[in-house]
């Protein structure tokens, strides 16, 4: 047994009574996202404290814990309150809960963040699916031993974020009459927000829109063969882009002003989701 496999074992099996039913969907919630799950079917809920050797987030406005809920008939476990790199965990514990959601069931893992737009087409209050990624700028969170248990040693990354759940995305915006822009996110460390240059580097690589999260809990969901979509909420335009110095303020009041249909759509996009996934 590895010691991730090991590791996650462990965490899945301190709160097994604790879990009322098996997900089909595990939703990360981004900024904007917050208070999604007041409008769900609460089954239960565990605070990450209560799972001995899980990681803890430590930045303000994200809470910490497990919502186990119906999202129509769909059964979801939702993560409010993520973990990121730059709080000082290694990558293994910042996609522990990625993997811990897998071991409780889930086949779908929904992402959501708060990012900076890159691409000129974007602006603050769009919503931008992700198309692909760009991760090379975080380590890797596949780096070391290979948990065998989850996935094997060279996974296939041709199409992380997958085509269906694409086409369902973007036939549920139509629906709701909510525009959905699509891209190619890019994930750096953090916590400072990029130099001007950084942004022009990642624009001349192919990134429509930055962030620091994301892109390595794709890459473990692939890893294990969890069928992965994602969707930003551009909260502001990127340093070199903007002419006003980038804040967490303005990210969370542009992540507030648009919450409302950030909601409906991400409701929307899991109530609705094709029964064979």
């Amino acid at each position: 047994m590895s010691k991730v496999y090991e590791q996650v074992k462990g965490c899945f099996e301190s709160i097994r009574d604790k879990i009322p039913f098996e997900p089909e969907v595990a939703l990360v919630l981004g900024s904007g996202l917050g208070d999604f799950a007041n409008q769900v079917e609460i089954a239960g809920e565990i605070p990450y404290g209560e799972i001995p050797g899980f990681p803890i987030s430590t930045v303000a406005g994200h809470d910490g814990k497990f919502i186990f809920g119906k999202v129509g008939e769909k059964k979801a476990v939702i993560m409010k309150g993520r973990v990121h790199y730059y709080e000082g965990y290694e990558m293994s514990q910042v996609v522990l809960p990625i993997r811990l959601m897998k071991m409780m069931g889930a086949k779908i893992l929904f992402l959501t963040n708060a990012a900076g737009g890159i691409n000129s087409m974007l602006e603050p209050g769009d919503f931008m699916m992700l198309t692909d990624h760009i991760a090379q700028f975080v380590p890797s969170p596949l780096i070391g031993e290979n948990p065998e248990e989850f996935g094997v040693r060279f996974p296939d990354m041709s199409n992380i974020y997958d085509e269906a759940l694409q086409n369902h995305i973007k036939a549920e915006s139509k629906k709701l009459g909510i525009s959905v822009k699509q891209g190619v996110y890019i994930q750096f460390t953090g916590p400072a927000y990029e130099s001007a240059a950084e942004i022009k580097m990642a624009k001349i690589l192919g990134a429509d829109a930055v962030g620091m999260s994301t892109a390595c809990e794709a890459v473990v969901g692939k890893h294990m063969d969890m069928k992965v979509c994602g969707i930003s909420c551009i909260c502001n335009m990127a340093t070199g882009i903007s002419k006003n110095p980038l804040s967490h303020k303005e990210v969370q009041e542009t992540a507030d002003r648009v919450s409302k249909d950030f909601k409906k759509l991400v409701w929307n996009i899991i109530a609705e989701m094709p029964v064979f996934f």
